[in-house]
């Protein structure tokens, strides 16, 4: 198992309410696909934003953030209208 950790930047200067945490986690499992390998997600409050922990089945580094990568173009603009950017390394 893989954890690759990305970051929500908060696209307004408003701090994250706490209910966004559970929400943002809930929408990545919503568009998570068994392809992914998605094996657990966490998310905390951080400067300027969410950190986002992804816990993945991936045979690799690369493969695991190719796959998150996948995940994260799909989740991308529901996690927006909520006020944040994707960040991945």
């Amino acid at each position: 198992m893989r954890v690759i950790r990305g970051h929500l930047a908060r696209t307004s200067a408003d701090p994250v309410p706490a209910t966004v945490v559970p929400l943002i986690q809930d929408l990545i499992w919503a568009h998570a696909r068994p392809s992914d390998g998605l094996e657990h997600v966490r998310a905390r409050p951080a400067a300027h934003g969410l950190d986002v922990y992804l816990f993945v089945r991936a045979p690799s580094d690369v493969s695991a953030v190719a796959q998150m990568r996948a995940l994260l173009d799909r989740v991308h603009q529901p996690v927006a209208g909520h006020g944040f950017g994707i960040l991945l390394p």
